[in-house]
Formats: C-alpha cells, sequence, structure tokens
C-alpha cells in the first residue's frame, strides 16, 4: 500500500496527523518500561529473597510466575478481539489497575495459594498492557509505516531489565521482598494508569486491509501450513528464550557471582536488547521474510549455546548476556511484524496479538517453571543452556517452512526489492 492509497483509505500513515501517534508512542513507551520492569523482571531478582524469606520451594515460586504467564497466554486471545472490535483504552487502562492490585497481593500473600492467586491476575494484566496489545495499537494506528513505530517503543521497552533490575535489586538491600513489591506497585500506579487513560483516547477505526488478506481470510490463513510453522518455530524459540532470561541469575550464582552481579548482567542484557532493535530495519531491508525469521532465530540458540560454555571471567559473561539480548530484542520485533509481513495488518489482533502470540507465551509460561525443575536432573544451569540451544536449533529448522505460497519467492533468498524487478 503506497501512502497515497493510505490516505484514500483513511490510514495512519504516521506523516500525516502527528498528534495522535506522537501520544501513543510517549505513553506506551513509558508504559511498557515501567510494566515489563515490574510485572515481569522484578521476580526473577527477588525470588531468591522470597524463598530464603517464606521457606516456600523456589519451584512453587517459579510456578507461580509461570502461572502468570499462561494467564496471559489464555486470556491474549480475547483480548485481541477485543482490541480490534473496540480498541485499547479501556482494556489497557484497566490492565493497568489490574497490575497493580496484583503485585500488592503478592507482596501481602501470606501463603502459596494467595501467592498464586497474584500472579495469577497478573497474567490478567499483562495480557491487558504487555506488547501484544501495544503492537495490535501501533499496527492500526501507524499502518503501512508501524514497523518504525513498533520500534520505537520496542527500544523503549528493552530498557525495562536495565532500569528495573537494578532498582529491585537496590530496593531489595535495603527493604523486605514484601515493602519492595509495595514500593513498586505504587511506581506501577504513578506511570501506567495516567498513561493509558487519555493516551488512547483515539478514534478506533476500521482496521486496514493488508495487501494478503484481499487474497486470503483470516480463517484460510489460521487453517494454513505456513501459518502452523510460524506458531511452532516462534512457540520454540520463546521457550529457550524466556527460560534463559529467567534462569540467568541462577546461572550465573551457581557459577560464583554474587546476586548483584547476576542482576546486572540480567539488566546490561536488557540495554542489549535495545542496541538490536535499532539494528532491526536495516536487517528487514537486507533479508527475506523466512530468511531472517530462521537466521534470528538461530542466532538465539548461538547465544544461548556460547552462554552455556563459557564459565568467565565476568565482562565475557556479561558481554554474552549483551548479545543474547541484542538477539532478543530482535525476536521481539520479528514477532511483531511476523503477521504483517505475511498477510498483511487486517484481524491483527485477532491473528497476531491473539493466535499467534497464545502458543508462544504459553511456552514462555511454563520456560520459568521448566527451566527450574530442569535444570538439577540435568546436572545444573550450563546444561540447562545446552538444552535450550538445541531447542532454539530446532525452532530455526521448522521457521525455514513458513512462507506462505504468495512469498514463495523469499524462500530462494530473494529480497523485496528483488521481487519487485522481476
Amino acid at each position: 500500500m503506497t501512502g497515497l492509497d493510505a490516505r484514500e483509505h483513511g490510514v495512519s500513515t504516521g506523516t500525516g496527523d502527528r498528534s495522535k501517534p506522537r501520544a501513543v508512542l510517549l505513553a506506551l513507551c513509558a508504559t511498557q518500561i515501567t510494566s515489563w520492569g515490574i510485572v515481569y523482571y522484578a521476580f526473577p531478582v527477588l525470588n531468591p529473597q522470597i524463598t530464603a524469606a517464606t521457606g516456600w520451594a523456589t519451584g512453587a515460586t517459579t510456578a507461580a510466575f509461570s502461572t502468570a504467564l499462561l494467564v496471559s497466554a489464555l486470556a491474549g486471545i480475547r483480548v485481541g478481539r477485543i482490541i480490534d472490535h473496540h480498541g485499547p483504552r479501556i482494556v489497557m487502562t484497566a490492565g493497568s489497575a489490574l497490575g497493580v492490585l496484583s503485585v500488592l497481593i503478592v507482596a501481602a500473600a501470606p501463603n502459596l495459594p494467595v501467592f498464586f492467586t497474584g500472579w495469577a491476575l497478573a497474567g490478567l494484566a499483562m495480557a491487558s498492557t504487555f506488547y501484544q496489545p501495544a503492537f495490535a495499537v501501533l499496527t492500526r494506528w501507524w499502518a503501512p509505516d508501524h514497523v518504525r513505530a513498533l520500534t520505537v517503543v520496542t527500544l523503549a521497552g528493552g530498557l525495562a531489565s536495565t532500569v528495573f533490575a537494578p532498582v529491585t535489586a537496590l530496593l531489595a538491600n535495603h527493604l523486605s521482598w514484601r515493602a519492595t513489591c509495595t514500593v513498586l506497585a505504587l511506581i506501577l500506579a504513578a506511570v501506567t494508569i495516567p498513561a493509558h487513560a487519555p493516551a488512547l483516547n483515539a478514534p478506533w477505526s476500521k482496521a486496514p486491509q493488508g495487501r494478503a488478506n484481499a487474497v486470503q481470510g483470516a480463517s484460510a490463513v489460521v487453517r494454513s501450513r505456513p501459518f502452523w510453522m510460524l506458531a511452532a518455530a516462534l512457540t520454540l524459540s520463546a521457550f529457550a528464550v524466556y527460560a534463559v532470561v529467567v534462569a540467568l541469575v541462577p546461572l550465573l550464582i551457581e557459577r560464583g557471582f554474587a546476586t548483584g552481579q547476576a542482576a546486572c548482567a540480567l539488566g546490561l542484557g536488557g540495554a542489549g536488547q535495545t542496541v538490536g532493535r535499532t539494528l532491526y530495519a536495516a536487517f528487514t531491508r537486507r533479508t527475506g521474510t523466512t530468511v531472517r525469521t530462521a537466521v534470528l532465530i538461530g542466532l538465539g540458540g548461538v547465544t544461548t549455546a556460547a552462554l552455556a560454555l563459557v564459565p568467565g571471567p565476568y565482562a565475557l559473561v556479561v558481554a554474552l548476556s549483551v548479545a543474547a539480548g541484542m538477539v532478543r530484542g530482535n525476536l521481539t520485533l520479528l514477532q511483531a511484524t511476523a503477521i504483517s509481513d505475511r498477510w498483511g495488518t487486517s484481524q491483527y489482533g485477532r491473528l497476531g496479538s491473539g493466535l499467534l502470540a497464545a502458543p508462544a507465551t504459553t511456552a514462555s509460561a511454563l520456560a520459568p517453571f521448566a527451566g527450574a525443575a530442569l535444570a538439577t536432573p540435568l546436572g545444573g544451569y550450563p546444561h540447562l543452556f545446552g538444552l535450550l540451544a538445541l531447542v532454539s536449533g530446532l525452532a530455526a529448522v521448522i521457521a525455514i517452512g513458513t512462507t506462505p505460497r504468495h512469498l514463495d519467492g523469499e524462500t530462494r533468498g530473494q529480497l523485496p526489492t528483488e521481487r519487485a524487478r522481476a
């Protein structure tokens, strides 16, 4: 769709009415940093203190966190449909309030059942406020220039662990884990609720029609072999990536590094995400959709294998964490654009934020618990990271089969400009 075509169809290109996109971008940048940093990245830092103070098993607390991610996966399908039809304001504002409530329940939990309840509510908040609903918003309001908007927001979101992993560790050094969670909940309330409510109040028009949806309806896309292979590749990759994120701190502690050093390495990995995302647009100009998918997933396996094999020194481990973060940042944008690159932007909420994201989010939900459960029988976290590298390699192989028929030129590595000349 050209810029003229976009204007004729009433689609924001990001070059006309800039007041709405700017407000949305600023709001989502702030809320993604804060929501991810508090509801997700604070847990790996606090979990050792939680288990030490309560006597709860690490497997049990990690299972509660995994429950949140599983609830998020299941709820995300419905959330995507609601956003497609009614817009994001109510969903994301209510999700922010629910996130605050969930963190407060976790902080006050006197036993594991209440702890699990708090994390289950956190899962609903994740489904309503994390990347997937934000991607649906940006893909709708910014199409066909949405890659730029997605990059801006994910660049900011990549700073979540960089900001909040050290902040959480600093708070935990002076406060109990319960008091730390309470302080974080207050920060979450102060930033996300006032940001979502006014910024997402723009009109929610009919979804723009993407190029492929003129040829193939959403139901046909869902039934197609490339769609399910794409779902399988992204699901396996998500399992490996999220297991690595949560297991990085215990990996480094097992190797003799202090908790603060491990948290710093995790935070710098978040900085790597930000750096990596600045390279994504250039990478898309030089690769086809399928090649890009297979290469990035494969690189995730390479960095995971390196973390499994390299015990130190600390500076080298940090460099590998940053490299893994760079790949992880690109994988986030890869998933955000996987549907629109292949089948257009129509019904993105249903296809991308819902059906494609659900199995990947489910895998990310199971990954922390599975990683903690497998580490001991495998002989330690280095062996776990080796297994996760193999999972990423399998995902990269599956990704080769994710090209829809109308994009068959990409299976030969042909660039979009070359297809146009052909």
